[in-house]
């Protein structure tokens, strides 16, 4: 019974993470009903990729800079310890982090993990990306927090083992996070935890 442009509205909506069709059909309702709205939603959805991206330096989320660079605003932070990196398979895992207050360094987002049934191997990962930033940073500490799943403690594996050729010391985050848990969904003092009491990474199994 609805038009087709709605329908078309709704089926996108659905795609949204947690956002079921019945939500769906709420929100396109709602735009209806309430047009101010929906102009305002539809402009900034129209201008978000030419102002907000992904960072050129971590691939954490960046807003263009004068120049026409995407940079975020850890990337732009002078009082970061460039000497400390933290790993991070997604841009939710490096926010909860920070939002722990813990980590004070610079952080890589992998984008993705080691998943052989996903078809993503080694070669698949940025390593030889995240050597070059640990070189222009001069980097003496990795920090690889990575979810204590399969696919994360294979990730924290080869990180540790192809980093740890470059001499630099390797640490994982310590327990308190779930196994098989997304850090997305840990409290704050779990993960700063965690961070405070990383570990190191043995890789002479």
């Amino acid at each position: 019974m609805l038009p087709d442009r709605l329908r078309r509205l709704v089926q996108l909506l659905a795609r949204l993470p947690g956002v079921g069709e019945k939500t769906a059909h709420r929100f396109a309702l709602m735009f209806v009903q309430d047009p101010d709205f929906a102009r305002d939603l539809a402009n900034e959805l129209a201008a978000l990729p030419a102002w907000v991206g992904t960072c050129e330096r971590c691939h954490g989320i960046a807003e263009v800079d004068p120049s026409g660079a995407f940079v975020c605003s850890i990337c732009r932070d002078s009082r970061r310890d460039d000497q400390l990196l933290c790993i991070v398979a997604r841009v939710q895992d490096q926010l909860s982090i920070e939002r722990s207050g813990a980590m004070r360094g610079r952080y890589f987002i992998l984008g993705s993990l080691l998943s052989p049934l996903e078809g993503i191997g080694p070669d698949d990962l940025p390593l030889e990306e995240i050597k070059r930033r640990c070189a222009d940073l001069g980097v003496k500490e990795i920090i690889v927090a990575t979810p204590p799943s399969v696919d994360g403690e294979a990730t924290a594996f080869l990180l540790a083992s192809e980093l740890g050729k470059q001499g630099l010391v390797i640490s994982r985050i310590a327990s308190g996070v779930p196994h098989g848990g997304d850090l997305e969904f840990a409290d704050q003092v779990t993960l700063g935890r965690a961070i405070v009491g990383r570990r190191g990474i043995d890789v002479s199994r």
